[in-house]
């Protein structure tokens, strides 16, 4: 197989040119001299005895059947680089992407119960906020990722529910005591920018004429609206399942009963390719036991 190969290193400068568009942006890119990139893409043409690019002046349009090899050898450049960040780091650490208001709100401390437990290997979490939940797990250095969504988070990645997403209204007890059951009367609180979760609540409890969507301070995360709503500046929206332990401390309470069911849930996700799938496994099962509790007292569910 190795006298069939052409040389590594003029795979890396063809590579580096078509998907640059030229023998000096390969050279940046690889530290090597314009001269050596074209030294390196002749000796590709000779193995394989046609042409891999047209050429403008210093411009290289790369042939139709060169694209394909071009986009081949990208992917296999991404494994192997891949193969080395995985043989350089510690093998029992798993990176994982996760939304900052889960990872506030439950999946901390969750990591730290699971370190108590499995001393054997670490969870690092790389916290962010997302407007949709995605992950590129080609581009991105995570072996898996909590995502909210329908399960269906693209192609060549697996996925597990770990609970479903319920939206409620909460608010500080303060401010309930003083306005009660008035929806009305509350300053709302959007925790998304298109304020998608107060109008699936409003639309699905039957309460869209009692306020003015347009109104209320908005913000970027779940987080954002939970902390607005427990400083007692207004009435915001969050998930269920995410704001009980702020409900049973007594930071928050839920004024209103109706829990709207939006269809979506947290998932975790991972590669098909997931090279840590044996500690990824051993924790998705110990977070799918950890998840909290779903309150039920009092309240009606509206799917």
């Amino acid at each position: 197989m190795a006298k069939t190969l052409p040389p590594l290193y003029a795979l890396r400068a063809f590579e580096a040119a078509a998907r640059t568009g030229s023998a000096t942006g390969a050279a940046e890119e690889l530290n090597l001299t314009q001269s050596a990139i074209s030294k390196h893409i002749k000796t590709l043409e000779a193995h394989f005895g046609r042409k891999l690019f047209h050429r403008h002046g210093p411009r290289l349009e790369v042939t139709p059947q060169g694209q394909i090899f071009a986009d081949g050898l990208k992917y296999g450049f991404k494994h192997i680089e891949d193969a080395c960040a995985v043989f350089q780091s510690e093998r029992n650490v798993l990176r994982l992407k996760a939304p900052s208001t889960l990872t506030m709100r439950w999946l901390l401390d969750a990591v730290s119960r699971f370190r108590a437990i499995e001393p054997s290997f670490d969870v690092q979490i790389s916290s962010v906020w997302m407007d949709i939940d995605t992950v590129d797990f080609f581009t991105e250095p995570h072996d898996c990722a909590i995502l909210l969504g329908s399960g269906q988070f693209g192609e060549g990645t697996r996925s597990a529910k770990l609970f479903d997403e319920w939206l409620i209204p909460i608010c500080a007890p303060a401010l309930y005591r003083d306005l009660g059951k008035d929806l009305g009367r509350y300053a709302l609180i959007h925790p998304s920018p298109d304020r998608r979760d107060w109008r699936r609540w409003l639309r699905r409890s039957g309460r869209a004429e009692q306020v003015d969507i347009s109104q209320g301070q908005v913000f970027d995360t779940l987080e954002q609206g939970n902390a607005a709503a427990t400083a007692g500046h207004g009435l915001s929206i969050g998930d269920l399942v995410l704001t009980s332990g702020a409900v049973s401390d007594g930071q928050l309470v839920m004024p209103f009963p109706e829990a709207v069911q939006t269809y979506d849930g947290y998932f975790m996700v991972w590669p098909e390719s997931c090279k840590k799938l044996r500690y990824l496994e051993k924790f998705l099962d110990f977070l799918q036991e950890d998840v909290p509790d779903r309150p039920t007292s009092g309240l009606t569910f509206l799917v």
